[in-house]
């Protein structure tokens, strides 16, 4: 029993790490959205986005504690075969579970509330497991795309998809698209909606580089591409996914915030060396950084839907001007190294 209480006590401390790194999104622009909204007596959007991010949490936050020892790790332990079967009462180190159970015993809590937290438990708890073998690689088989950036511009839109930011964004696109599509959706709700996916997705024009790792940026610089085409690659990815997103609301307002989100964030993503983790909100530069995105992605595409279409011409100017002034950033340093 000591190997096995000194098994479960690393498991411990290991789920505790893990729980404090995903609790780290204060340096999220839709964090930063409703702390601002709060100091301008906003309560409710500061409630709003609180919501949200604890929605997007509580699947990661629902994991078996044990995945994260490796396998061929967990095979090499000593341990016997009645251990290891005592093992599997992981479920109870995390701290959701007798949550979750405490919540079906108070008779204040609707029983239909109760068993919907419990089951979307059990899919964060058992999904990862049944992802081991051909779901493992569901984001691996990205269709091609023309051109010499293909395989940058697949390998950027993973690193999309394993953001929360993506799955933030996406709690918001899915509904507002269904209600849209049935004619439910209220025509003054179109545009606030959409800024608010966009804002969702913004702070991951500010570490376009953050997923790559270690060196990241130093092994762009070796391949034969200028830098502007490197930071094009990126901004396909982040591209393609906004517009999905708000093609059926506002597609042009969408396109004009998404451009101006890439332009807000050039400095914070090229110049702050800020890494980032997969499967966790993405932190930006600094308040004053996203504040400056924030302004600029909101005025482009409320301009753009509320004032004139012709708001998209500058746009792109500025998002072009950005990309060409950034990349030969990029080369210089090459250069430099």
């Amino acid at each position: 029993m000591a190997r096995l209480w000194a098994v479960l006590v690393a498991v411990w401390k290991a789920a505790q790490r893990d729980r404090k790194s995903l609790a780290s999104f204060s340096g999220n622009n839709i964090f930063h959205l409703g702390f601002a909204l709060l100091f301008l007596q906003d309560p409710g959007a500061f409630v709003f986005s609180a919501v949200l991010i604890a929605i997007v949490l509580f699947l990661p936050l629902s994991g078996d504690p044990l995945r994260k020892v490796p396998p061929e790790r967990l095979a090499l332990w000593p341990l016997e075969a009645g251990e290891r079967r005592l093992l599997r009462m992981t479920p109870w180190l995390n701290p959701l579970l007798p949550l979750i159970l405490a919540m079906l015993l108070w008779r204040k809590v609707t029983t239909g509330l109760a068993l919907l937290l419990g089951g979307t438990f059990a899919v964060g708890f058992l999904a990862p497991r049944a992802g081991r073998g051909g779901g493992r690689r569901l984001f691996g088989r990205l269709p091609p795309f023309p051109g010499p950036l293909n395989q940058l511009i697949r390998k950027n839109l993973r690193e999309l998809f394993s953001t929360l930011d993506f799955y933030c964004a996406l709690l918001l696109a899915a509904p507002a698209l269904f209600f849209q599509a049935g004619g439910r959706l209220p025509e003054e709700a179109v545009g606030p909606v959409t800024l608010v996916i966009l804002l969702a997705l913004s702070t991951c024009a500010q570490t376009l580089f953050g997923l790559d790792g270690e060196g990241g940026l130093t092994r762009y610089r070796l391949l034969p591409l200028r830098g502007w085409q490197v930071l094009l690659a990126k901004d396909a990815a982040f591209l393609m996914t906004a517009v999905a997103m708000t093609a059926a609301l506002e597609p042009l307002g969408g396109l004009a915030g998404a451009l101006m989100a890439l332009a807000g964030g050039r400095r914070a993503a090229v110049q702050v060396d800020r890494r980032q983790a997969r499967w966790r909100f993405q932190m930006g530069a600094s308040f004053g950084a996203s504040l400056f995105q924030m302004t600029l992605l909101v005025v482009a595409g409320a301009g753009t839907m509320f004032w004139t279409p012709l708001l998209i011409v500058p746009c792109v100017a500025v998002y072009a001007a950005t990309t060409y002034w950034f990349g030969r950033m990029i080369d210089r340093q090459a250069c430099a190294e």
